[in-house]
């Protein structure tokens, strides 16, 4: 058939393909979807699409459908800004509903659906700005959008816990740390097609949405095309599985994906994720107002508070306010490759005691900067705080890895996203509401954001127990080696066995290593180029913080 290509047994590697090629693979997907992150930079310009210099207002008595089926007036940013929702949302149920389907078809069938799922979700909300309906960009973008989200975020977690067995958490960290880093090269990316597009009668976003679609699209259509799976059985060169006993946390065994549901250590695992989570997604939220109402003047050595601040100076503190954003959005990234790969050698569950009782350390010692007036002190543990946050993120692929198995990783990782989606909703809503209730009591805004430190911290708290209450699996919760057959036939790899039952051992050694030199190095430059300009651009708005 013509699309056969895409089955997952067409994908088993051959003797000389080195597994090195798969990371880049992955970042080209993550790098795209990752821009998800990013999209706040279309609400400004969207928010006045018709108005082109200045918003035009939908009349007061305008009610909430007349406003998402108006052609006449703009929309506000705060119905831009369920776009951000909807997305992280549907990540989450997406990856958890099909993640099952993903350990069956193979990584590229799902990051061909990823790609047209996002990508074509990007062009739907370009005619929905073009005939400014933003129903349509919910339903692209935001609907659809989402699913590819969730299905391109978890397509190369269990292929490289499989081609990494050695190092399970610095290759999930190098995939995961390229969804943090979308922002970075999509964003400016985004800034510059839309003042290339924008003319007299149209701020650009529609046409910058086209454009990027088909950037993506081909980005990760290569992506999905370099996934290769290894064969059944394959384990890297001179590397021998460790030897495991009944009460270690690294297991050899396999549960199902349906089984993870009534598991203890599941639901403990959920809740040190999302309790890490909301802590980490409530700071980035308030970040920027954070630093200029608690500092105010100080950050221009000025002794005055936020309130008593001019026009001009307000600006000047709110671009110190940008580059510190950028900069915490670097040890965001960051933080996904250092402490993954850290946690190959402390152990997952000890990586998370550190982020933990570091992050409540951390947390409570911010009220005390704030309040001796230390910017270098407050700054820097904001940034420890968010590596840990996207440190968190890459270290639990391997956490379930070793708890759970390899066989159905994918998709018990894609049901363990719903944690991210609850965080995503609980962070916020307690970090907003916290700050307008104290605000309401006539607190200053330098103090107004203490008590949500300290019940951040708390959340840490409640995470760390979480997490020491994890323990082995019971065995009674894992596959029979007949189940374990049945599975690997269900998911293609009979296919796999067939073919290397044939191959003799010399092949099989050859397998994950060799390849041509130059073709891994322009993988890593076609995703590393990218990531290294987004970077670059972030560091020069980061370099204000310090002047």
């Amino acid at each position: 058939m013509a699309f056969d290509f895409l089955e997952k047994e067409h994908t088993i590697a051959k003797p000389g393909f080195n597994r090195w090629l798969v990371p880049p693979a992955a970042l080209a997907i993550h790098l795209c979807i990752g821009m998800a992150y990013g999209f706040s930079v279309f609400w400004l310009p969207l928010s006045k699409a018709l108005g082109i210099k200045e918003s035009i207002a939908c009349a007061p008595d305008t009610g909430f459908f007349a406003q998402v089926f108006s052609t006449t007036c703009d929309w506000k940013i705060s119905m831009l800004g369920w776009m951000y929702t909807m997305f992280f949302v549907l990540l989450g149920i997406s990856a958890a509903i099909w993640g099952g389907w993903l350990e069956r078809a193979g990584p590229r069938k799902a990051g061909v659906v990823s790609a047209l799922c996002w990508c074509g979700g990007l062009l739907i909300s370009a005619f929905g700005v073009y005939t400014h309906q933003i129903w349509l960009m919910w339903l692209g973008s935001g609907v659809i959008g989402g699913v590819g989200l969730g299905l391109g975020y978890i397509s190369p977690v269990s292929t490289l816990i499989k081609w990494f067995p050695d190092r399970r958490g610095m290759a999930t960290g190098m995939a995961i740390m390229g969804f943090g880093g979308g922002a970075l090269v999509g964003s400016p990316l985004a800034d510059k097609l839309m003042k290339h597009f924008a003319t007299p009668t149209s701020v650009g976003v529609w046409e910058t949405f086209v454009a990027m679609a088909v950037i993506y699209f081909i980005f990760m259509m290569a992506g999905a095309l370099g996934y290769r799976v290894p064969p059944s059985g394959w384990k890297p060169a001179g590397w021998t599985p460790p030897v495991t006993a009944n009460s270690t946390m690294i297991t050899q065994n396999h549960v199902h994906v349906s089984k993870v549901w009534g598991i203890p250590q599941f639901w403990l695992v959920w809740l040190v994720l999302c309790l890490n989570v909301s802590a980490g997604i409530g700071v980035i939220g308030i970040s920027s107002p954070m630093l200029q109402e608690v500092f105010g003047g100080h950050l221009l050595g000025v002794n005055v508070g936020f309130s008593d601040l001019s026009i001009e100076q307000k600006a000047a503190i709110a671009a110190i306010a940008a580059g510190f954003t950028g900069l915490i959005s670097l040890f965001n990234i960051g933080g996904r490759f250092v402490w993954a790969s850290c946690s190959d050698f402390f152990g997952r569950k000890m990586t998370y005691v550190i982020f933990f009782v570091l992050g409540f350390i951390l947390y409570v010692s911010l009220p005390w900067s704030a309040k001796s007036g230390s910017i270098a002190l407050f700054v820097g543990a904001v940034c420890i705080i968010l590596s840990m946050y996207g440190g968190g993120f890459s270290t639990v692929p391997a956490y379930l890895a070793d708890l759970f198995g390899t066989q159905m990783v994918g998709a018990i990782h894609g049901r363990l996203l719903t944690a991210w989606a609850t965080a995503g909703i609980l962070g916020p809503v307690v970090v907003n509401y916290m700050r307008e209730y104290q605000l309401s009591l006539g607190m200053p805004r330098d103090q107004v954001y203490n008590t949500t430190m300290y019940i951040l911290a708390g959340m840490l708290v409640l995470g760390l127990i979480c997490n020491l209450l994890v323990r082995p699996v019971a065995a009674k919760h894992f596959m029979t080696p007949e189940e374990l057959v049945r599975e690997k036939q269900l998911a293609h790899e009979k296919s796999s066995s067939d073919n290397t039952a044939t191959m003799s051992s010399d092949d099989m050694a050859l397998v994950g290593r060799g390849g041509n030199p130059a073709l891994i190095g322009a993988a890593w430059l076609a995703v590393g180029i990218p990531l290294i300009w987004g970077i670059s651009l972030t560091l020069q708005k980061t370099a204000v913080l310090f002047k």
